[in-house]
């Protein structure tokens, strides 16, 4: 082996104890014993998580349509049943292993079957109890080869080879035990983060009696506070010195606020928009640009416009606090709307009033109070007589015409049925000189 790289070594050596281990298991009577108290202590256990499973099922297992927290609480303690068995094997080799060091002075196999034990249940956990795929991930790569190392008694070796490899990033060193173990705790930290944000802002959006702009203010709040206590609580894991990181994050600070200052300002904007509540989720706005739509959603950098036709669009939150815009009331009050026609001069313009109010006023969405329809005369054109009829709804009329066409094919409806004409432009030409080659 003399001529082989060092890990290659350390792997043959490793081998080579285990079968000079294994070649004295083989041949020692305590060895013999403890296989036996290792083949007893699974059978029981097998027997015992058969007879018990079934009853903590029907008893942990909550009524198939009941929800709550109780509930989620008892089904996520169900998918850890399957262990059961491997835990009492656990268990029961713990105390036997205690029996055969009093009696043989030797425990040596029931140690490695009690280690073995540990490595069947995190393989079942990471096959049946977990169902995340960043957890099932983790599981597989990281928590069941360092199961396979403890069963094997490497685990302490394995620890002190990491530790021995440094690993420079700059001026700084970390050892290879540091790094993996930092990915790990930051990977949980972060993924438990998320988790808990969604939990927090599911529960927070269901809460009725929070105003919309309360409810995005609260999420948002809990989030920076739930990421914020992560990063803190991984930098201590990680033995870095937050004293340090301070001065550092101070210097980057200054430098990330000159460079992103509209993107600053855009954040600042939205707090702002949450806090006063004037605008929220719901709300139809129609900004100083020109654009109309439905605020959909509201962000710490924008509220996002959903228009009449399906097309979304961004707009920074710093435009609804330096620029004037416009917000249409809400969906429950009532609106002012008008629709223009005109009459042909021939038409007695006394009667179109009591032609056009009684069949606007029919309209199933036209409120009779506090004004019924009102039809006014607006004005002599030069083609036509020019009218107006006024009329509230309840709602906004957000560019679907879901008013506007209702109201004008009553228009239309009601001047046809007494036969009134309405104008069209047309003009009359009058030739005084004739024009050459023209007879």
């Amino acid at each position: 082996m003399a001529g082989q790289p060092e890990l290659v070594q350390k792997a043959l050596g490793f081998a080579n104890d285990g079968w000079e281990m294994a070649r004295d298991w083989l041949v020692s009577p305590a060895a013999w014993s403890q296989f036996a108290l290792l083949v007893a202590a699974w059978l029981l256990a097998r027997l015992l998580a058969r007879v018990a499973e079934p009853k903590l099922r029907r008893l942990i297992e909550p009524p198939e349509r009941k929800t709550g927290l109780t509930a989620t609480a008892r089904r996520f303690v169900l998918r850890f049943l399957p262990l059961l068995m491997p835990l009492l094997a656990y268990g029961l080799t713990g105390a036997g292993e205690g029996v055969t060091r009093s009696l043989f002075g030797s425990g040596d196999v029931i140690a490695f079957g009690n280690r073995v034990f540990v490595l069947l249940a995190a393989r079942l956990l990471v096959r049946d109890g977990l169902t995340d795929p960043f957890l099932r991930l983790l599981g597989r790569y990281l928590l069941l080869p360092v199961a396979a190392l403890y069963a094997l008694g490497l685990l302490d070796d394995a620890s002190a080879w990491l530790n021995g490899m440094n690993v420079s990033l700059g001026n700084i060193l970390f050892t290879a035990m540091a790094l993996i173990s930092g990915a790990t705790a930051g990977s949980l930290l972060f993924w438990l983060g998320s988790w808990s944000n969604r939990q927090s802002a599911d529960y927070i959006k269901a809460q009725p009696a929070l105003r919309p702009a309360t409810r995005e203010l609260t999420v948002k709040t809990t989030e920076v506070v739930i990421f914020g206590a992560a990063f803190m609580l991984l930098m201590s894991i990680m033995g870095i010195d937050l004293t340090a990181l301070a001065v550092v994050g101070g210097a980057l600070g200054v430098g990330i606020g000159l460079g992103l200052q509209q993107i600053t300002a855009y954040f600042i904007s939205g707090i702002i928009l949450l806090v006063e509540g004037q605008t929220t989720v719901g709300d139809y706005v129609e900004p100083d640009g020109g654009e109309r739509g439905t605020i959909a959603r509201m962000t710490a950098r924008s509220c996002v416009l959903e228009t009449y036709d399906g097309r979304w669009i961004v707009v920074p939150n710093e435009h609804f606090i330096t620029t004037r815009d416009v917000h249409y009331s809400g969906a429950d009050s009532p609106n002012r709307y008008g629709a223009l026609f005109s009459m042909s001069y021939d038409t007695d313009i006394n009667q179109v009033p009591g032609i056009i109010e009684p069949a606007v006023a029919a309209l199933p969405f036209v409120l009779k109070n506090p004004d019924r329809p009102d039809c006014e005369l607006r004005g002599f054109g030069e083609p036509a007589v020019d009218f107006a009829v006024e009329y509230r709804a309840t709602g906004i009329d957000d560019g679907k015409h879901k008013y506007a066409s209702p109201v004008f094919f009553a228009i239309w409806n009601a001047l046809k049925a007494p036969g009134i004409e309405m104008p069209y432009p047309h003009r009359v030409v009058e030739l005084k000189h004739s024009l050459p080659g023209v007879m």
